[in-house]
């Protein structure tokens, strides 16, 4: 008996992806729970496991192979080794509509077979025919119609007298509807000359332009810059690192953007209005404050979540970050560890960025861009002095968020960052 292995929907919103690998061979043994294969999707590489047991008896879609449809057949099980099997048929291609007939031949022949008519009598005649024998001047009840019941048509006016008496000329046809013109095809891409080499599309790399292409044409960004002074969170940063065991369970290592998140997680429980989403029917304001984290990888960028920001502690959130962060490097994320969240955090400071704009992930409404925190000469009453100064910019969909709720979320993560110590209640 045979089993077909199904390509398997490893996300809800996943249609097809690419068949990476497969770790079993033809004529190998299965057994249920064994990794057979590795798929690649737009977010990570994911192993596949049998369901069911037997041998692998058939590979229908070799490795490396993309846009593998969801619930195709990729290969084939037997009860028994050496069983004959015969792959599944291609799907046909779905076949091309027909080219409209002339309109001679859209028009419905009579149901009883007739001469042509005599004078004063109905013509059956095709609206072609019609329209040459009124242009020629051509007396219809005078022609002969060899066409299905004694229809005439166009052949049957060859030869015909010119400018006979026309005793009752038929009414003159209706136009034939004339066909759209052909969309313009897009003009071609410009031919590159210059030497180069062609880097194929990953599948991650499809889907992220794809994604914030339709991000950036259907959600209407604005943006909101605001200065923020590090010194006490560094300050406080030092403080706990050094009280940190040196190795075990408890050790940690906070980093400057494991005390963001947690201050991004206590404002977005102040201000909900910026944790929620779009939709047609509701704007939609989410219980749990779930954080994505930008993480690059090198296929481009994965977003891992950090659940429940505003709840955990500094500790939680450092340990959490590191041990998504290198999942996410290695491909071996869940796909409830990177699919959802309310709100996003990218961080380029560590490459010296000093400020830009993020495009914002659907569904989410909002998306915080952290640039590098630099020593900067600030006005602190009648003097001058240096700080260290970070820039945020806030990205905000303004369908869901005003410009007054951007600014009081900004205000609030400003207070929370400056006066760190409220992140430890």
């Amino acid at each position: 008996m045979a089993i077909n292995i199904l390509m398997p929907a490893l996300s809800p919103t996943m249609t097809e992806g690419k068949l990476a690998k497969w770790l079993k061979a033809e004529g190998d043994e299965v057994k249920s729970g064994d990794i057979i294969a590795e798929i690649e999707t737009d977010k990570a590489t994911m192993e596949v496991e049998a369901v069911d047991e037997g041998y692998l008896a058939k590979i229908v879609v070799p490795e490396g192979s993309e846009g593998v449809a969801v619930n195709a057949v990729i290969g084939i099980l037997t009860a028994t080794k050496g069983e004959a099997v015969t792959a599944p048929a291609a799907a046909a291609p779905a076949p091309v509509a027909a080219a409209p007939a002339p309109a001679a031949a859209l028009a419905p022949a009579p149901t009883a077979a007739s001469p042509a008519a005599a004078q004063g009598e109905r013509v059956f005649a095709s609206p072609l025919a019609k329209r040459i024998a009124k242009q020629a001047g051509i007396d219809l009840a005078s022609v002969k119609g060899s066409g299905p019941g004694g229809r005439i048509v166009k052949g049957d006016l060859d030869g015909a007298p010119a400018h006979a008496p026309v005793a009752s000329p038929a009414p003159a046809a209706a136009p034939a509807p004339v066909a759209a013109p052909a969309p313009k095809p897009a003009a071609p891409a410009p031919a590159i000359a210059a030497p180069h080499k062609a880097i194929p599309h990953s599948t991650m790399r499809k889907v992220i332009a794809r994604r914030l292409t339709e991000s950036k044409q259907s959600v209407p960004h604005f943006y909101l810059n605001l200065d923020i002074e590090l010194d006490a969170l560094l300050k406080l940063r030092a403080e706990l690192n050094a009280k940190s065991p040196k190795e075990g369970a408890g050790a940690f290592k906070l980093s400057v953007n494991d005390l963001i998140i947690k201050a991004c997680g206590v404002a977005l429980k102040r201000h909900p209005g910026v944790n929620a989403s779009w939709t047609d029917e509701a704007i939609v304001q989410y219980d749990e404050v779930d954080i994505s984290v930008a993480v690059a990888i090198p296929d481009g960028l994965i977003t891992p979540i950090v659940k429940g920001a505003d709840r955990l502690g500094l500790a939680a959130i450092s340990n959490a970050m590191k041990d998504l962060a290198a999942r996410a490097k290695a491909g071996k994320l869940k796909p409830e560890e990177f699919q959802g969240g309310g709100f996003s955090i990218s961080n380029l400071g560590m490459f010296g960025i000093s400020s830009f704009s993020a495009i914002i992930n659907p569904p989410q409404a909002a998306i915080l861009a952290v640039g590098a925190g630099e020593k900067r000469a600030v006005v602190k009453g009648d003097a001058i002095v240096a700080a260290t100064v970070m820039t945020a910019t806030l990205s905000v969909d303004h369908r869901v968020i005003d410009g007054a709720l951007g600014a009081e979320f900004l205000a609030t993560l400003k207070k929370l960052i400056e006066e760190p110590l409220s992140l430890l209640l």
